[in-house]
């Protein structure tokens, strides 16, 4: 599937990329053979295979989640560049 150099420009602003003339064409090329590959992949049977979530044996491995102390205030903001009493003191996001 060869796609239109309109199409590259259409999914390179969805993706909020600039591209170059030349990055482009080269983009339009590995895209069209991306798909090219993908149809390849549709003309495989695979109506006996079962659906899988997950081919591997791996679980996933978590701590017990039990009741701690948490750090002490001091020690939080031993290393803060601004503090303002038990705070981070940081710019303001929005100045009004």
């Amino acid at each position: 599937m060869s796609l239109t150099p309109e199409q590259v420009r259409q999914v390179a602003h969805l993706a909020r990329l600039k591209l170059a003339d030349d990055e482009m064409e080269r983009m339009r090329l590995q895209l069209s053979s991306i798909l090219d590959h993908i149809e390849l992949l549709q003309e495989v049977d695979v109506t006996d295979v079962p659906i899988t979530a997950q081919v591997t044996d791996l679980t996933n491995v978590t701590r017990v989640d039990a009741v701690t102390s948490s750090l002490p205030v001091d020690a939080a903001l031993a290393n803060a560049p601004d503090r303002q009493g038990d705070y981070f003191r940081v710019k303001a996001v929005f100045d009004e």
